[in-house]
């Protein structure tokens, strides 16, 4: 069996982080990637939002940027997934890709959480070429043009009212006669003019050409069908966190997110810290995600040096 210092399992920006900053403590860390290496900021195109990239940046640069930062300083980053964790004593036990066994004297979760898809096929075509889950990410690509979000929750109603300061129109696509968010965010929806609300409407294809996303086609519960021509299409359905070989071990939320010690990275399981995404129901940022990694990696070498 493997024996590690700190194992992250997990990439990103929390991960690489937490890499980085651990490597340069001397903590020898290995890091595995996960099911998806770079986690989801690969899957966005342009990255203007990020401190330090006056230019904007794609995704999957950036997480190249970072993941060559970690190796620069000594971080073992490997291929592979987490398939079982015995988080119960210490060292904490972890199984990769259901073969190789590892112990660790330290965890750094930042499984990071996934974006709800309607699941067309058609959607899947287009992401990150006009399909989005993030309208903070990529709103601003979308200025002055029409827009869609489905979702009739408190997320859907702050996408659609964020879109529609920048949008020249915002059509806010409901399954459902009523709107699920707060009576507040739905006051907002409906005071603001550019947003039009399609209830009781579900998404049967999004548009688009070679240059991306052109339109999107819906019906609504009496079977009308009708195309509307948008640029962008922002899904607002939720996330879930990827928790799966934490739960039972770990506590989490009602949401199913990571609980964490308010201000810290510091789980239910000592020696055990969580960052980015997995534990963060609210901003899910690419840089509040890196400024977890910096702290889940400073709880944790301050955790080691006091063993």
């Amino acid at each position: 069996m493997e024996k590690v210092k700190v194992l992250i399992i997990g990439s990103g920006p929390a991960g690489f982080t937490s890499a980085i900053y651990t490597s340069r403590a001397n903590l020898s860390p290995v890091l595995y990637e996960g099911i998806e290496p770079g986690g989801q900021l690969t899957t966005t195109t342009e990255i203007e939002n990020f401190p330090g990239y006056p230019e904007g940046i794609t995704g999957t640069l950036m997480m190249e940027d970072l993941r060559k930062q970690a190796l620069r300083f000594g971080a073992d980053v490997r291929r592979g997934i987490i398939t079982d964790i015995d988080l119960s004593k210490r060292p904490f036990k972890a199984i990769v890709d259901h073969e190789h066994e590892i112990e660790a004297e330290a965890v750094i979760v930042c499984t990071g959480a996934s974006a709800k898809y309607l699941g067309l096929e058609s959607e899947a075509k287009y992401r990150g070429m006009g399909v989005s889950a993030c309208a903070t990410c990529d709103g601003f690509f979308y200025r002055k043009k029409d827009v869609a979000v489905v979702g009739g929750g408190d997320t859907a109603c702050e996408e659609a009212t964020y879109l529609a300061s920048i949008c020249r129109k915002v059509y806010l696509i409901v399954r459902k006669n009523y709107l699920r968010a707060s009576k507040a965010m739905q006051e907002r929806v409906f005071n603001t003019p550019n947003i039009e609300v399609l209830f009781e409407h579900n998404t049967k294809e999004v548009l688009g050409d070679e240059e991306g996303v052109t339109g999107v086609r819906v019906v609504s519960t009496a079977g009308e069908e009708r195309d509307i021509p948008i640029m962008g299409f922002f899904l607002a359905i939720g996330h879930h966190p990827n928790v799966e070989v934490f739960k039972g071990q770990l506590e989490l939320d009602e949401q199913g997110y990571i609980k964490v010690v308010p201000g810290t990275s510091k789980t239910s399981v000592e020696g055990v810290f969580a960052a980015g995404d997995v534990k963060d129901p609210h901003y899910r940022q690419a840089i509040t995600a890196a400024g977890s990694g910096c702290i889940a990696a400073l709880d944790c070498e301050r955790w080691l040096l006091a063993q």
